[in-house]
């Protein structure tokens, strides 16, 4: 029962840290474990600190996932909260042999995602967020902002693989081996999807850019 209460009090410390995303983990709450198979294991016995530690270490990649999947705040929340309480209940079902920690929670979140976006067509809404911007010149923002949006809607337009395959492989950085363990596909599969992606996003930019000037 107090592993439970704990559990539940995070999860709200997870809505409340939604407003900023960059997280640094407290290190002297936080247990001195490294290894995922040290923390899962400790997970798997109900250690609340263990689960603590890894939810700081993948809250702001799961989460920034899940956005460019959803396109909104709400629903974004709502899945990376579900990805978490997933990992504390099915925390006996990770196999450090088949994926590492991160592969394995972006897998949820992937099955997570793409389940929503099933049920509910409209879920991209206009909200955007990139972590990785930011580093222009003020002269330069009016340009970045109106490529972001560019790049914003195109993407929203591809299919739901294809978009997770592309958010994976640019904005995350997964080798294509790991995004074919998150999707649940062959590499060569995996690969197939990519080069539709990055044609249907090119297609999707120039139309885009041309209804946009017009």
């Amino acid at each position: 029962m107090q592993q439970n209460e704990r559990y539940r009090q995070y999860l709200h410390e997870i809505r409340q840290c939604f407003a900023e995303l960059a997280i640094t983990p407290n290190r002297s709450t936080v247990l001195k474990m490294t290894d995922d198979q040290e923390l899962m294991t400790a997970i798997q016995a109900g250690n609340a600190r263990a689960y603590e530690s890894v939810v700081k270490r993948h809250l702001k990649s799961i989460s920034h996932y899940a956005f460019r999947m959803l396109g909104n705040t709400k629903d974004t929340e709502d899945i990376t909260q579900e990805t978490f309480l997933r990992l504390w209940t099915h925390a006996d079902t990770w196999r450090s042999e088949k994926a590492s920690v991160s592969t394995w929670l972006h897998r949820i979140t992937h099955n997570l995602c793409i389940d929503y976006l099933r049920k509910d067509k409209s879920a991209i809404t206009s909200e955007y967020l990139d972590e990785h911007e930011g580093h222009e010149s003020p002269a330069e923002q009016p340009d970045k902002e109106e490529r972001l949006i560019y790049l914003r809607e195109a993407l929203a337009q591809l299919p739901e693989r294809q978009r997770s395959a592309i958010v994976l492989n640019h904005y995350h950085g997964f080798s294509n081996r790991e995004i074919a363990q998150i999707m649940d596909i062959s590499v060569d599969a995996l690969e197939s999807i990519l080069a539709r992606a990055r044609r249907g996003l090119k297609a999707e930019l120039l139309t885009t850019i041309k209804n946009g000037s017009s």
